[in-house]
């Protein structure tokens, strides 16, 4: 019995271009995918302050500090907050525009929940102590006719909300 060397099918002959292109570009994307995404960390960010402050109507005060490079759209830092009393439950409070021009500037975002009403009156439904806050820079890009979002960066904290 004699062996012989295989030959490649000559249908298959027509696919190597294309199975080479696809190599390369998975080796291509394998190799850039860390570069971009470290340096993002690094060179955008957000970051929530500690202490944040509740009034006594219920108005909630939260602030930090922004990065982010450039954007196409208008760019905004968004937060909520929740507590344990509600963990599932986040309150949208405020929310301000950034500047995306590469240096570390100051956010401040204030907003009051939806008060409930009760026999004893209305309360709100934060109270000073612990909570946790979620930052997030996020951009409105056009996408043809609808603007979508692209996260710049998001940060999440336990915080203490102090009584004014």
């Amino acid at each position: 019995m004699s062996l012989r060397p295989l030959r490649p099918l000559r249908a298959l002959r027509h696919l190597r271009p294309v199975l080479g292109a696809a190599a390369g570009a998975a080796l291509l994307l394998t190799a850039v995918t860390p570069t971009v995404t470290a340096s993002a960390d690094v060179l955008e960010s957000v970051t929530v302050d500690a202490v944040g402050q509740i009034a006594p109507d219920g108005t909630v005060t939260l602030s930090g500090t922004y990065r982010c490079l450039d954007s196409s759209g208008p760019v905004f830092v968004s937060s909520t907050v929740s507590q344990d009393s509600a963990p599932l439950t986040s309150y949208g409070i405020g929310g301000a525009r950034a500047v995306c021009d590469g240096a570390e500037h100051t956010w401040q975002n204030t907003g009051r929940p939806s008060v409930t009403t009760t026999a004893a009156g209305t309360s709100s439904p934060l109270k000073a102590g612990a909570a946790h806050v979620e930052a997030t820079l996020m951009e409105l890009r056009q996408q043809g006719l609808l603007p979508l979002p692209h996260f710049h960066a998001t940060q999440q904290q336990d915080v203490l909300l102090s009584a004014v």
